[in-house]
């Protein structure tokens, strides 16, 4: 992606407030940094631990299908 064209990046609101698409850029990345880094290290290897980081990739897995998915109306994504 381009970074003069941030326009595929998700609309995210925090309590109320719109994010610029480069602040939300800067939220998707940081989110799969984590999903990164769950996945080689995880939060522990104890039961406490390994639940955690589940429950962390499966609430990741809906945040990126929210993030990802495409309205009818909207364009396609691009490829490459």
């Amino acid at each position: 992606m381009r970074t003069d064209d941030l326009s595929d990046e998700p609309k995210i609101t925090i309590n109320g407030v719109d994010l610029t698409p480069t602040q939300a850029l800067t939220i998707r990345v940081a989110l799969g940094h984590f999903d990164m880094s769950l996945s080689s290290i995880g939060l522990g290897a104890d039961e406490h631990g390994r639940a955690m980081t589940a429950n962390y990739h499966r609430l990741i897995d809906e945040i990126n299908r929210v993030i990802f998915q495409r309205r009818p109306s909207e364009r396609p994504l691009r490829k490459g």
